[in-house]
């Protein structure tokens, strides 16, 4: 649980990362929403993210360098991991509904990548309401949601290599993902946000940004 602090000056769009180099053996797949996702944050002066995955160090320094943020790495697929080997998995639900000491309101962007996608539905409702809690009005989460089933049980760390691009670099996982979950039920899990878009790729992912009311 660890908070990085990473200020630095805005950049144009046109100013990032015009000669990122990919690996051969990296598997990099186009995103829609996540340039959206960041449109939504340069309304606010040194926003606040809330970022659910490891700690990326690139990511890091691209919304640093994008947003000059505060950003607050919280890796709840490392708790998932602990629970699954310590065999606590039916206290998770519990765990999630004090484990982010963010007050209510504070946070103007929430990266969720596929976490949900791991969890039962007690413990996706419990992360879920926390998430809604600490989103400030008029804030922005954005989530992954697999559209089929995987039949290699990891995680996935996504790193950003342009505000289209992401690299999917997978990892060891205690638990594979849980069952698909179809829109609506989706949308049940944040009653007190909004859709703003929603797009399905070609990698059998749908990206969702949510926005909370203002």
């Amino acid at each position: 649980m660890g908070l990085l602090d990473r200020i630095a000056p805005r950049r144009s769009e046109s100013d990032v990362y015009p000669g990122s180099s990919v690996a051969v053996d990296d598997a990099v797949f186009a995103t829609k929403a996540l340039r959206k996702f960041l449109t939504c944050l340069t309304s606010r002066e040194s926003p606040v993210l809330l970022d659910l995955g490891p700690v990326v160090g690139t990511n890091v320094s691209f919304f640093g360098e994008q947003l000059g943020c505060k950003i607050f790495v919280e890796d709840v697929f490392a708790d998932l991991n602990r629970h699954v080997r310590e065999g606590r998995l039916e206290a998770l639900p519990e765990f999630l509904r004090k484990r982010f000491p963010q007050p209510g309101g504070s946070v103007d962007g929430i990266l969720c990548w596929d976490l949900i996608d791991y969890l039962n539905r007690p413990a996706a409702q419990e992360l879920a309401n926390e998430l809604s809690r600490v989103l400030r009005p008029d804030g922005a989460l954005l989530g992954f949601f697999g559209t089929a089933q995987p039949r290699d049980m990891h995680y996935t760390k996504f790193v950003i290599v342009d505000d289209v691009n992401l690299k999917h670099r997978p990892y060891p996982a205690a638990q594979g993902r849980q069952a698909i979950l179809l829109n609506r039920d989706i949308i049940k899990l944040f009653p007190s946000l909004r859709v703003s878009d929603s797009f399905l790729l070609q990698n059998n992912l749908r990206e969702i940004l949510f926005r909370k009311p203002a």
